[in-house]
């Protein structure tokens, strides 16, 4: 059984960088690839980005000039870092991970991430 568990800030001020850390549970050997979504109700679920095992990268065109995914592997965790941060950016973050790029298997609960001042 395979779980994941978001932490971060819950709030953030416009402008600042926030660092979001997924910590995986269990077995997660057949997982290549480590995602970062994030649903909003103006946007609906997005896709951030993703890291690989092997160290490549992708980040949607839209966030990728704010966006760094980078993993931990002595932890079993990964990181989500967004620069810059706007209200936009308020939204339910998800972590989740795959076989796949296309198939993000496992999935965190989740954490709010509020841009305010």
């Amino acid at each position: 059984q395979v779980q994941l568990q978001e932490s971060g800030p819950g709030l953030v001020q416009p402008s600042q960088t926030f660092s979001l850390t997924c910590t995986i549970f269990g077995d997660a050997s057949t997982a290549h690839f480590y995602f970062w979504l994030r649903q909003s109700p103006v946007k609906g679920l997005e896709w951030i980005g993703f890291v690989m095992s092997s160290g490549h990268f992708f980040y949607v065109p839209s966030l990728k000039n704010r966006t760094s995914i980078f993993r931990d592997t002595s932890k079993d965790q990964f990181t989500l870092q967004l620069s810059s941060a706007t209200p936009e950016d308020t939204a339910v973050y998800y972590c989740a991970i795959g076989p796949l790029n296309t198939y993000p298997a496992y999935w965190g609960r989740g954490t709010q991430v509020t841009v305010s001042s």
